[in-house]
């Protein structure tokens, strides 16, 4: 993967760095583990309106000093290099933007933004700034995506045919989510960008960019289905396109709303395929635990070889993406997995995907968008 030339002259600290953590709702719980007995980084602030949130999340940072925003923040003087930023996507732009002018790195949640505009300017601020912004992809360290990967890589699927990713969104099973965190999902799909397609989606649109590279047409078909008045989800929907090198892939989103889902986290069954021209690698699952098979298995020369001691715990990837970004900040070594421009590529494969499905499928180039 090429380096996010936004990187490029970076100065790596010369000590732990000095984050805050803005945000502290149900993904904190994910994205904290990252934190935790970790020697590159030392916790000196917490962000959240909420007082509860806060008082609660003290007692993981007992020596953290704990803010309502980040203005309240930025005017108490505290020195921070970081910021782990955990807020709903039509908050980013505002206060991305207030952190990057603080003089702070910033690892933002996706989706990057709603739209091509705001994201730019987001990536302007951090350019006039001097500052890095990430926008983190977890999927791409969870480790049975990442034998997947190194699979394809190494050539011994032979020439690649094609491949497929399914999900299957279930009604049944999962964490408690605080109404909250789904409210300001739902007020993002009634502005046209889905929990499935858009939302979640942008992480199977990341692994497809990650897999194969570039994307030079995007054919979408997006549907929906009213769970209760006034809420839809973006089901059934399919995803078709082709990358820059030729290589197809397809995505299939179903809506099951009665089926229940084993799982830890969200209730989403995915599964990547991806078929050479000797054999198939596959995924089985990912956030959920649909299939009980080895979470990764290649079929080669007539053989079914099975993975099975991989750590396929979907929560491992935030912790090991958290790693990645701190020891990053030590280093300056590697992509940033999402750099802010290579994040922009995996808005448009999404935009795209929606201004196909508007135009009846026709298809799109997200580069000309």
């Amino acid at each position: 993967m090429v380096q996010d030339p936004s990187t490029l002259g970076y100065t790596p600290l010369e000590r732990p760095v000095r984050a805050a953590i803005v945000g502290l709702g149900r993904i904190y719980d994910l994205n904290v583990t990252a934190y935790v007995d970790n020697a590159d980084v030392e916790v000196v602030a917490i962000v959240d309106p909420s007082d509860e949130r806060r008082t609660q999340r003290q007692a993981d940072w007992s020596a953290a000093q704990a803010f309502r925003s980040v203005r309240e923040l930025a005017a108490s003087g505290l020195a921070v290099d970081a910021v782990e930023l955990l807020l709903p996507t039509a908050m980013n732009e505002e206060v991305v933007t207030a952190c990057l002018e603080s003089g702070w790195h910033v690892n933002l949640q996706k989706p990057f933004a709603e739209d091509l505009a705001s994201a730019t300017r987001m990536i302007d601020a951090a350019r006039r700034c001097g500052r890095q912004l990430r926008v983190m992809e977890n999927y791409l360290f969870y480790e049975p995506l990442q034998r997947l990967k190194a699979t394809v890589d190494s050539g011994e699927l032979g020439p690649i045919s094609g491949y497929h990713l399914k999900m299957v969104a279930s009604g049944r099973g999962g964490w408690d989510v605080p109404g909250e965190a789904y409210e300001w999902r739902f007020e993002q799909a009634r502005r046209g960008h889905g929990v499935l397609v858009f939302d979640d989606g942008w992480h199977k649109l990341s692994t497809a960019i990650w897999l194969f590279g570039p994307v030079a047409e995007v054919r979408a078909w997006i549907g929906s289905t009213e769970v209760i008045p006034g809420v839809d989800v973006d089901a059934p929907s399919t995803l078709v396109w082709e990358h820059v090198n030729g290589i197809r892939g397809v995505w299939d989103i179903t809506f099951a709303i009665d089926m229940m889902l084993r799982s830890d986290y969200y209730t989403n069954d995915e599964r990547w395929e991806v078929t050479g021209r000797r054999g198939f690698a596959r995924v089985n699952r990912c956030t959920g635990r649909g299939i009980q098979q080895p979470s990764f298995e290649v079929y080669l020369d007539g053989e079914m070889r099975s993975q099975h001691a991989l750590d396929d715990d979907w929560g491992s990837s935030f912790r090991d993406s958290g790693r990645h970004w701190l020891r990053w900040l030590r280093t300056g070594d590697g992509p940033l997995w999402w750099g802010a421009e290579q994040a922009m590529d995996v808005l448009r494969f999404a935009l795209a995907a929606y201004a196909s499905s508007d135009a009846g499928g026709v298809g799109v180039d997200p580069r000309l968008l």
